[in-house]
């Protein structure tokens, strides 16, 4: 195992991955990497969950309350997603996935970013949804947050135009069940990879955490950039502890 302190040898590590164009690399990215952008962390300690739990799945359904509540907390994240700019290590990655080098992009977060940063959308997992956009819990129609204001203001939670379901940021909340169709997507992309990267996840959610583990297990080298230690750091053959952004802050998009 390598550990990386030095700025300068991380970002040599990272221009190295634009430069290997032979290997498969697939990507799994957590709170860490928009943390850099200004957008605060839910998790960790004196995060946005410290203070204000996060609303039940269950109680979404069950309480008026806690739909209102649960549209509340969107309005006021959508505030500051709107205020965030990809970071170098956001565009970084958009441009392995444009060149081919990236075959997929893995991410627990659900701020936009990488769609932002210029990652196409069929080499992006979001395994937990994409809180800048809200869907029909009925019938699975979008809908825009700005067009649910009025109705969240006057004190009614939204319900969806064409069927009368409930509309919900298409987040995945507490007790929701995560998505297979892209669980699927992540787990096969373990399979194939040459490289698998972690950038910015604690690797404490699972079942996102199981991910390196199964690349590993499939014979894929692992990397690990994160500030932070993590449960399976032993398996990593490098684990890089300088912050993303700047780590990222040269690289070659050539």
């Amino acid at each position: 195992m390598t550990i990386i302190t030095s700025l300068t040898e991380a970002q040599e590590f990272a221009a190295q991955l634009a430069r290997d164009r032979d290997r498969r690399i697939v990507a799994l990215t957590g709170a860490g990497i928009s943390t850099e952008s200004g957008i605060p962390d839910f998790r960790s300690p004196g995060g946005i969950w410290s203070t204000r739990a996060p609303v039940q799945y269950q109680d979404f359904l069950a309480f008026e309350e806690s739909r209102l509540e649960d549209w509340t907390r969107r309005f006021e994240m959508q505030a500051v997603f709107q205020k965030a700019e990809p970071n170098a290590a956001h565009l970084a990655l958009a441009f392995l996935a444009r060149s081919g080098v990236l075959t997929l992009l893995i991410t627990q977060n659900v701020d936009g970013l990488h769609q932002r940063s210029g990652v196409p959308q069929e080499q992006l997992v979001e395994l937990h949804g994409n809180a800048t956009f809200a869907s029909c819990l009925s019938c699975g129609r979008r809908a825009e947050l700005d067009d649910q204001r009025t109705v969240v203001e006057a004190g009614e939670s939204p319900v969806c135009a064409a069927c009368g379901g409930f509309l919900k940021a298409a987040v995945i909340n507490f007790g929701q069940q995560m998505p297979e169709e892209e669980m699927e997507r992540a787990a096969e992309a373990c399979q194939s990879c040459d490289l698998f990267l972690v950038l910015g996840s604690s690797l404490l959610v699972h079942p996102a955490a199981q991910l390196p583990v199964h690349a590993v297990r499939h014979r894929a080298d692992l990397a690990i950039l994160n500030r932070e230690a993590t449960p399976v750091d032993e398996l990593a053959e490098t684990i890089i502890r300088t912050p993303l952004a700047e780590t990222f802050a040269n690289f070659p998009m050539i």
